[in-house]
């Protein structure tokens, strides 16, 4: 049986910068029972701008936080239930507009939200591409992250790289090295469109560490677009202890 809605919201208008970096850098963020989930052998993170909206918490619309902005870098996991692989984000940094949604977010399911005056827009181009920008003020700069998209959408693809980096389901957040958080992301299959150009202009260092300074600076392996949806995220639960694998079947 599903657990609980905790949230109900809109995800629209989402950009993704992909980048290939060497695993080990993220073993440090890698919740207990998982293990990651790699794209043709590489593992990727991926830059993530879009907005909220009609956003809910148990039901309840709370003033002036309906409606809003997310930033957020994340990687790839998998976790094996004994039955299936579910397969899962887990996320470095998340930046929002509001206080207290970081607040609410950090306690309940321990993420890594941090809150920073944001600001987007949605600038329609040559009646073919669309350009949507996200910024964040850090330390008294403006971080940007934009892309001039294809004002046509076509579906996923089964198998192609679109499918592997939107259809992670699950979300998975360390609580101790023993311990982890994981709940539901639902939504339908999203539509996306082609990616024409791309910004990415921030200090990686004070957002993200040293660590992946050296590939967030460097060409994105992929950028995708996605038109987005209506979402709920269920109510958690914890894991326990390593994965429980799979048994292959003897030679």
């Amino acid at each position: 049986m599903a657990n609980p809605r905790f949230l109900k919201a809109q995800w629209k208008n989402l950009l993704m910068l992909n980048y290939e970096v060497d695993p080990e850098i993220l073993k440090t963020y890698l919740p207990a029972a998982t293990v990651l989930d790699l794209w043709q052998g590489k593992a990727l993170v991926s830059m993530v701008g879009f907005m909220f909206f009609n956003t809910s918490v148990l039901g309840v619309k709370w003033p002036w936080h309906v409606n809003f902005e997310e930033v957020n870098l994340r990687f790839y996991v998998k976790h094996f239930d004994g039955k299936a692989w579910k397969r899962g984000a887990v996320f470095v940094s998340e930046i929002v507009p509001k206080q207290i949604i970081a607040l609410i977010a950090n306690n309940l399911y321990k993420e890594h939200y941090r809150a920073l005056p944001m600001r987007h827009s949605i600038t329609p181009g040559d009646g073919e591409h669309t350009t949507y920008l996200y910024e964040w003020k850090l330390n008294g700069r403006w971080n940007k992250l934009a892309g001039t998209v294809s004002d046509h959408f076509v579906n996923i693809q089964p198998g192609s790289p679109e499918e592997f980096i939107f259809e992670h389901y699950w979300g998975y957040n360390g609580l101790s090295s023993a311990k982890t958080m994981e709940y539901q992301v639902e939504h339908i299959s999203w539509q996306i469109a082609a990616v024409k150009e791309y910004i990415f202009d921030a200090d990686v260092v004070e957002l993200y560490g040293k660590a992946f300074d050296p590939y967030l600076t460097c060409k994105p392996f992929s950028a995708f677009f996605a038109d987005g949806s209506d979402i709920s995220v269920r109510m958690g639960k914890r894991l326990l202890a390593d994965p429980i694998l799979p048994v292959l079947p003897s030679l």
